[in-house]
Order: C-alpha cells, then structure tokens, then sequence
C-alpha cells in the first residue's frame, strides 16, 4: 500500500489563519505554547510554526486551538485583503 506523499503549502500561498491574532488570542489566555499545543494534542513545534506563519493550521487544528483559547475561530481565520492593500503591495516603491 503506498501512501500519498504530503504536500506542502508553496511559499506565499495564503494562510488559513493569521498567525498575529493566534498570538494575540493566546496571550489574552494567558497560556504557554506549549500547554496550548499539549491541549489541543499536537506538538509544541507545530504551535510554535503556527504562530510564527511557517505552517499552516488545518481547519480542524485552528477549532481546537480556539476551543483552547475560548474564542470564536473566525477571531483566528486570516482575512482577505482588500483590493486597495493588494493594488499597493504591487505598486513598485
């Protein structure tokens, strides 16, 4: 039986969550990375790349995470930006 190989998010592709308001919600919480990812069953590591943008947060992870925080999870989804953001992001400085 040979398994599908995991597939990585491209470098720049959007994020499912806005890893400043996971920050953000968790600190509110007064809790470690560590008791939050010990809580929701995952890795340290991977609440610190969470937080940090390196990895992205599964629809399921980011539920449990807000479970944890005590916050709606769309206080952690990312937001798409507005028009006017990414028309001045591609204008050249």
């Amino acid at each position: 039986m040979s398994e599908r190989p995991q597939r990585r998010r491209p470098r720049g592709a959007p994020m499912n969550h806005n890893p400043e308001a996971v920050t953000q919600a968790r600190v509110r919480a007064d809790l470690s990375k560590r008791a939050v990812a010990r809580e929701c069953g995952f890795s340290e590591q991977l609440m610190c790349d969470i937080e940090a943008g390196r990895r992205n947060a599964t629809p399921e992870n980011l539920r449990k995470i807000a479970a944890v925080l005590n916050c709606p999870v769309d206080e952690l989804e990312a937001r798409p930006e507005a028009p006017a953001q990414q028309a001045e992001e591609r204008q050249p400085s």
